[in-house]
């Protein structure tokens, strides 16, 4: 018969994955050694094959986790039946939260997908894509013509570099915490929303 998982298995899983997302993001995943993860997490190199088979592993679980992740508060947020200011508030909210908690992983996710192979990639960056459709629909009820110039996606994406850019340039130990920062960002990201025009080339061709 076959041996069970012990009660601490999951978390000591999760706990290899932050150490080798640490790693991963201050010294590339290419630079990193499986060694160097067993040592970070107080580990033989054997009892770390246990939990996982080799690095490529890591990164697949690291990656996927963190989108499954967001994916989740997408749909929870939508859930609510918020109104779609109220809705981009708190999705802004939560994700600034949650990359606060997860920045390495999530620099992994922005700096070492192209180590992935083929079918993993894509599964990574479809589950981004609904990641993103989820913040672009509410972009899209606030300002249905935005939509319809192609411009609710790129709107998106620019609100999610404020967000990204945020844990780059932030001092943790500095006057502003995340939580204090997000209601900024939604601030300045729903103030200059009404403020968008639509390119030239998108009302030409509507005139």
């Amino acid at each position: 018969m076959a041996r069970g998982r012990s009660a601490g298995y999951d978390d000591q899983r999760d706990m290899i994955l932050d150490h080798a997302a640490l790693l991963f993001a201050n010294r590339g995943y290419s630079a990193t050694s499986m060694n160097q993860v067993a040592e970070a997490c107080g580990f033989s190199k054997a009892l770390l094959y246990h939990y996982y088979r080799d690095k490529y592993s890591l990164l697949v679980s690291i990656a996927e986790n963190h989108v499954s992740r967001l994916e989740d508060l997408v749909a929870d947020v939508e859930s609510l039946g918020l109104a779609p200011a109220a809705r981009l508030r708190e999705l802004i909210r939560r994700f600034v939260q949650e990359y606060a908690g997860a920045k390495h992983a999530h620099r992994v996710l922005t700096e070492d997908v192209k180590f992935l192979e083929d079918g993993d990639r894509e599964r990574v960056l479809d589950t981004q894509r609904t990641v993103v459709s989820g913040f672009a629909r509410a972009v899209a009820e606030l300002r249905p013509e935005l939509q319809e110039g192609a411009l609710a996606k790129p709107l998106t994406m620019l609100l999610f570099g404020m967000i990204n850019w945020m844990f780059i340039w932030m001092r943790p130990d500095g006057e502003l915490d995340y939580d204090s920062m997000a209601p900024v960002v939604a601030d300045l990201f729903l103030g200059g929303l009404p403020a968008v025009q639509l390119p030239q080339r998108v009302t030409a061709l509507e005139g």
